[in-house]
């Protein structure tokens, strides 16, 4: 599990960041979030002002770092997060003792800064404020919440962030702060969280392991609604002996060199990992309609009949031929086909 801490003076892409990070999976608190709960006990209006110095009084009375040491009491250790509004360097010491914390520190030009502040509107990060008056007022507000002339127990932004353990100058647009962002968790090696069915063809991998075969292991799996409904190896029929014990005799041949490959198919008493997902469905009576088929092989034109038949919806492969008869079979009967390459 990793930890990223933000920290950065408004518009500088927190946010942004904070967004494209759950995306990846990351869940999401900040400091911030401390404050607007004492605010609410309180009965303090939200808006910026109050917040700072409400924010300024926790800390004078409870410690620089009490925002911080309440919301590690309330993270899961067991998950990925994001902590934003690190402001306070006793802040930022006990987060750097958190395991695996990274603090990433986000910048802009103060012309590019003003610009997006001035876009904003008046519900900023949810925080009810006064719309600033004059470009004057915009310019002050901005330099406190930089952290610029703040005392211990105040926002002291800039010099968090010469402790960043990275810095991401966002003075582009948000492709290019997408792909920073990217380019940093490839730094952390963290892997990005699957898609479905990136997720669910690596199970079917899995499953081959339990094959038999000589020549190749292949595995397959059935599921609807995100859940597993069935499982299926290629090898010989239940009750009879396994390919490496000699229960299929052309396997044996084959791995003896005594047939070529594709030869004397009608005599392979097996059954392929297809076949068995679907024959093991309907065994414990579980209906395979509209179900996905996830397969580590090429699909053979006897395998596309049952699928079709079954009345799988989608079959998900991590090998195929383009010219294969199977694939115009599927095409022509509404079978959804999708490749992913294994990596």
């Amino acid at each position: 599990m990793v930890t990223i801490g933000l920290t950065g003076p408004m518009c500088s892409g927190k946010g942004e960041v904070a967004g494209i990070l759950q995306t990846k999976g990351f869940e999401f608190t900040s400091l911030s979030d401390r404050i607007r709960e004492k605010a609410l006990e309180k009965g303090v209006e939200l808006n910026r002002e109050n917040l700072q110095n409400l924010g300024n009084e926790l800390r004078k009375t409870m410690g620089n770092d009490i925002l911080a040491r309440l919301t590690l009491e309330k993270i899961d250790m067991n998950k990925s997060y994001i902590i934003d509004s690190i402001r306070n360097i006793e802040e930022l010491r006990l987060l750097k003792t958190y395991r695996n914390f990274h603090l990433l520190s986000l910048d802009s030009s103060p012309n590019i800064r003003f610009q997006r502040a001035k876009e904003k509107s008046k519900s900023y990060l949810g925080i009810i404020e006064k719309e600033a008056e004059t470009d004057e007022d915009l310019i002050k507000s901005l330099a406190i919440d930089s952290g610029l002339n703040q005392d211990n127990s105040g926002q002291n932004v800039r010099e968090c962030m010469t402790l960043a353990d990275f810095t991401i100058q966002n003075d582009g647009s948000l492709d290019e702060l997408k792909s920073n962002v990217e380019e940093l968790l490839e730094k952390l090696e963290i892997k990005k969280r699957p898609s479905w069915d990136k997720y669910f063809l690596g199970i079917a991998n899995s499953v081959k392991e339990r094959s038999s075969c000589l020549t190749r292991q292949q595995g397959a799996i059935l599921v609807k609604d995100k859940r597993i409904i069935s499982t299926g190896y290629n090898g010989t029929p239940k009750s009879l002996k396994h390919c490496d014990q000699g229960g299929c005799e052309r396997c044996t041949l084959r791995v003896q060199g005594k047939i070529n490959p594709g030869d004397a198919l009608e005599r392979c008493i097996c059954s392929h990992a297809e076949e068995n997902a679907v024959v093991q469905a309907a065994y414990h009576g579980i209906s395979s309609k509209g179900a996905t088929l996830y397969t580590t092989n090429v699909t053979c034109v006897l395998c596309a009949r049952i699928i079709i038949n079954s009345g799988i919806s989608k079959v998900v492969t991590s090998e195929i031929y383009p010219d294969s008869l199977w694939v115009r079979v599927f095409k022509d009967a509404g079978v959804e086909l999708v490749y992913l390459k294994n990596e």
